[in-house]
């Protein structure tokens, strides 16, 4: 028997339009809060202030209201290098 595969649906491909949202992380002790990437696969509606696992592994409130990239200058350096179109 061949083993199950995956709907073609749900199997990524290097074409797919990837969207980010912007997302601010907590203040911990010495570290400042910064703006991080979240990855959307969802309606903007059911991400706004939720909190998601940022392209770097951190937890950070989604706001929709920030684009991504951010203007802002306290922003994560290794979310700016991986939402680049050439990381991925």
């Amino acid at each position: 028997m061949a083993a199950p595969s995956a709907p073609a649906s749900t199997v990524p491909t290097p074409f797919a339009a990837t969207s980010f949202a912007a997302a601010r992380s907590r203040a911990h002790g010495p570290t400042a809060a910064l703006w991080h990437a979240v990855e959307v696969h969802r309606p903007a509606g059911e991400v706004d202030g939720a909190c998601e696992l940022t392209l770097c592994g951190t937890l950070a409130r989604v706001s929709v209201d920030e684009p991504w990239p951010t203007e802002a200058r306290d922003v994560c350096v290794p979310c700016v290098v991986l939402s680049r179109p050439s990381a991925r």
